[in-house]
């Protein structure tokens, strides 16, 4: 990856965590052209980085699951571009974490590597030339002011509120209209990497909106093979249309008969969208 991005760091300086956030933020500041925006003086002086913001884009690196980066960037309607969760990285790497921790030569090679790596992020795949169909159809069912909606052939569903439309191999996958309603406005989505194996039920990336972040659950197993990129620029593309320009990744399927006996149909999803729907307070 060779973009240069503002980079906002978690200011959580009084535990480790966030000192290793900052750690870093200044290790990606010497291998590129990034600009550093401080959460204190962004929160006092937002003026200062406004043409930084409007140049480049927006790369958000939180210290833990509390994600008060992330948080920042929600509130002040930034648009991020990446995301880098060091506490989540750490624990991919095996690395264990206290409050006690100190600089020694096992966090400067975590700090180096997480760096790297992003760095040398690779390109996203393109996407399949994929036949959708024509005209989809949707059977609707209504609560107060809002419609729900679910394809009425073509796609299938786990009951995590995630579906898959499978063409020549490849299934498209993304959230359903019962989740994005329930978000609200989508702020950023969370892509699984390009070159990635998942086996069915694994995380396949996220969405994430002003109300909360919905974790995508893989309806099927395989390699993924794509993201959609037009929701870099676009994440409200999800809401608008989330069976269509707004999925989320492409999967290269491996065990696709396997898969199916897992998944159901849109006759039996509607059925369990039009409780879900019941049950809350809308």
């Amino acid at each position: 990856m060779k973009k240069d991005f503002c980079v906002l760091p978690c200011n959580g300086l009084d535990k480790f965590v966030g000192s290793l956030t900052r750690e870093v933020a200044l290790k990606l500041l010497e291998n590129g052209d990034h600009e550093m925006i401080c959460p204190v003086l962004y929160h006092a002086a937002e003026k200062r980085y406004r043409k930084a913001l409007a140049e480049k884009p927006l790369l958000v690196i939180d210290g833990c699951n509390t994600k008060c980066a992330s948080k920042l960037a929600a509130e002040k309607n930034l648009k991020v571009s990446e995301r880098i969760n060091v506490s989540e990285s750490a624990r991919e790497r095996g690395l264990p974490l206290t409050d006690y921790l100190e600089m020694d030569e096992s966090i400067e090679d975590f700090v180096n590597a997480l760096a790297e790596g992003f760095e040398s992020k690779p390109d996203e795949g393109e996407a399949s030339v994929f036949e959708m169909p024509n005209p989809i159809r949707y059977r609707s069912f209504s609560k107060g002011k809002f419609i729900f909606k679910v394809p009425e052939s073509d796609y299938y569903f786990n009951e995590n509120d995630c579906w898959a439309l499978v063409k020549n191999g490849i299934a498209r996958v993304g959230i359903t209209d019962f989740v994005q309603q329930n978000l609200s406005d989508i702020l950023f989505v969370d892509f699984p990497e390009v070159g990635r194996e998942l086996a069915q039920f694994d995380d396949v990336g996220s969405v994430e909106s002003g109300k909360s972040i919905f974790e995508l659950v893989s309806p099927v197993s395989g390699v993924v093979t794509a993201i959609n990129t037009a929701l870099e620029e676009a994440p409200e593309l999800v809401n608008e249309s989330p069976y269509e320009a707004g999925w989320i990744a492409e999967i290269r399927l491996e065990q696709w008969e396997e898969d199916t006996e897992m998944l159901i149909r849109d006759e039996a999803y509607y059925e369990i969208m039009k409780r879900k729907v019941e049950e809350i307070e809308i």
